[in-house]
């Protein structure tokens, strides 16, 4: 029995090296999508005051919701195009990489909207960029290095944010949402377009 499972579990580790060129072609619309909801979030947030802790994390976690929505939904379309199960086990690995890190990080939001003060807003976006590297970096195991660089630079950014949080406690709610505009947003577009262009020059060569 366990000889079955080792073997299976080569099997899909295996797999999963091999399909990593395929995870890298679906990844670039992915990060485009979500760089655009992140930064239209970012500039919507500004504009539509949205400043109470409560508020500002309720229209963050609205604006994750969709991200995983649309990526699941973007993600879906690529297996078929593939004519491949989408669900299957290396995608499942994946999953499972992705999970305890986004878990986390959801109840530690969760905690900060009901606890609802204003003095917590910084530690709510710094908490949500470190986690979602976290996430990042142990998925990045099943794709290309571009991943887990992209991953630490997200980690490295929430670590500066924590040193200059501890400096200056009382960053208004306008600069909260232009920080998550900035590393959900501009970095996420950045990173998809690198990915889209680089695919494509490999697709031409």
């Amino acid at each position: 029995m366990e000889s079955n499972w080792a073997v299976e579990h080569l099997q899909t580790i295996r797999t999963l090296m091999e399909r990593s060129a395929i995870y890298r072609r679906a990844l670039a619309p992915i990060m485009l999508f979500v760089g655009a909801l992140g930064l239209a979030g970012g500039v919507a947030g500004v504009a539509l005051r949205v400043e109470s802790m409560h508020a500002f994390g309720l229209f963050w976690l609205g604006i994750a919701a969709a991200a995983v929505i649309g990526a699941f939904l973007l993600a879906r379309r690529q297996a078929l195009k593939e004519r491949e199960t989408f669900w299957s086990p290396p995608t499942r690995r994946v999953a499972q990489a992705l999970l305890p890190a986004l878990f986390c990080g959801l109840c530690m939001s969760l905690v900060l909207v009901l606890v609802d003060d204003d003095d917590l807003l910084p530690l709510f976006v710094i908490l949500c960029i470190l986690f979602y590297g976290c996430s990042l970096h142990a998925a990045g195991f099943f794709m290309p290095r571009g991943m887990k660089l992209f991953a630490w630079g997200l980690i490295g950014g929430g670590l500066l944010l924590l040193i200059w949080a501890a400096q200056d406690p009382a960053a208004p709610a306008h600069t909260g949402h232009l920080l998550m505009g900035f590393f959900f947003g501009l970095l996420h577009l950045a990173y998809g377009a690198y990915l889209y262009l680089t695919e494509k020059r490999k697709t031409a060569a």
